[in-house]
């Protein structure tokens, strides 16, 4: 009998799923858990405008993670922090920072996580990070740290 699956069933499928599995398994177990539902036409149009809406999703968010590299790769992030004589920051600028200026100084509203900063950056410079926008979307952002 063919089914969806509606969740992750270790040792049996991945959810969205199409599988063969035997009657009374599908009976007995799978369709009293509500882990799959019978693959009818019905419900395999439901999957199918499902997965529709996500790769249309999907499409949409690599178009704004282009519009937004594009953005970023224009622009040079200033952040002032307190720094010694040699030019030594006390403490560091972390990947948090970087993203609370952005928003503050670009209004470009970034979640940290896709900051690639390997270390917090300790030194007055320019630096260029790496900012992983969507898959294999990688935006460079220049930042310049000034000293004061």
């Amino acid at each position: 009998m063919k089914v969806i699956l509606l969740d992750n069933v270790k040792g049996v499928g991945k959810k969205d799923e199409i599988i063969n599995a035997n009657d009374g398994y599908a009976r007995n177990f799978l369709f009293p858990k509500g882990l799959a539902v019978e693959a009818n036409n019905s419900n395999l149009a439901k999957l199918k405008a499902k997965q529709d809406s996500k790769a249309f999703k999907k499409e949409e968010d690599k178009k704004d993670a282009v519009k937004v590299k594009e953005q970023i790769e224009k622009l040079t992030l200033k952040i002032e922090v307190k720094a010694g004589e040699n030019g030594k920051i006390f403490g560091g600028v972390t990947s948090k920072e970087i993203a609370e200026q952005l928003k503050k100084q670009h209004n470009i509203e970034l979640d940290k996580k896709k900051i690639d900063l390997k270390d917090t950056i300790k030194t007055v410079g320019i630096f260029t990070v790496d900012l992983r926008l969507f898959e294999g979307i990688v935006g460079k952002l220049k930042i310049e740290i000034i000293g004061k």
